[in-house]
């Protein structure tokens, strides 16, 4: 039975990433991918991946991070792949395939309550895959069950809105064309969720996760051309969720998020910049 036929702790997220969010970053993968590639390698050098690592990517998607994992641990290792969106799922695994590797098995699992293998995995790795739990901090109990002694996490979180442009830009350009939009919960599930550094360590001390380093990462995303990042814009992010639930504001929208990237058209495209946290911690 699909996770998203099961009444779950975390069934919104499930019904979205399925119906709407999943199909958006099927569609949008390869420029949505190099948009984020350089984020989740910072993350990946953090957790310096040895031969023959057991690992799980926790919110895969469609796969880019499992199959740098699987090229990082070799024939020797295996990654499993865990994500809550059977179409991303879908996409991961034929691209595995498709590659050829072997050391690579994939499950439509959900973190926070999967009954992951106790003491299974040398390391835990997302890329943006933690930030949706609706009790994040019994999740990272049970990612941190599921981890060898000594066993490491890595992962890559956004910091606030306010400090990534890329995503903040369009959504103001766009409120001047859209109905008043309620302030979402800072602590829900979603982008930002993990944006504070004070929650985040506790929540990861609370797991009884160790060693802990919270890392300020800053860098240029993009590189689109101007239509493309415009288009990108309306279907991701905060502007992208607002649109899904309004989309007659379409039209209207694109030529004032169009002008307010404008600025940002450099000769190698569309660049904003962006900030991440990127996290380390250890079983013990």
């Amino acid at each position: 039975m699909a996770l998203s036929e099961l009444a779950t702790p975390n069934a919104n997220q499930i019904k979205t990433w399925n119906e709407k969010s999943g199909p958006t970053w099927v569609k949008y993968r390869e420029q949505l991918d190099a948009q984020i590639r350089e984020l989740g390698l910072a993350a990946l050098d953090r957790l310096s991946p040895k031969p023959g690592d057991r690992s799980l990517d926790i919110g895969c998607g469609c796969g880019d991070t499992v199959l740098q994992l699987a090229a990082a641990v070799g024939d020797t290792g295996h990654v499993t792949g865990i994500d809550i969106s059977r179409p991303m799922l879908e996409v991961a695994q034929h691209r595995a395939e498709q590659q050829g590797f072997t050391n690579i098995t994939f499950k439509e699992l959900d973190a926070q309550e999967a009954p992951l293998p106790n003491a299974g995995y040398d390391a835990l790795y997302s890329r943006f895959g933690v930030m949706f739990f609706d009790d994040p901090e019994k999740a990272f109990r049970n990612l941190h069950a599921s981890l060898r002694p000594g066993g490491r996490l890595a992962f890559v979180c956004w910091r606030t809105i306010q400090e990534n442009p890329w995503m903040l830009e369009p959504f103001k350009a766009a409120q001047s064309v859209l109905p008043p939009i309620p302030a979402s919960d800072p602590l829900a599930p979603g982008p930002y969720a993990l944006a504070n550094p004070d929650r985040l360590e506790r929540l990861l001390h609370q797991a009884d996760f160790r060693h802990t380093t919270i890392e300020r990462y800053d860098t240029w995303v993009g590189g689109q051309s101007l239509d493309d990042a415009t288009q990108l814009s309306l279907k991701v992010g905060p502007l992208g969720t607002v649109l899904r639930e309004n989309p007659h504001y379409l039209d209207s929208v694109t030529d004032v998020v169009r002008l307010a990237l404008q600025p940002y058209n450099t000769d190698s495209g569309v660049q904003m910049r962006a900030g991440v946290w990127l996290v380390t911690a250890s079983q013990g």
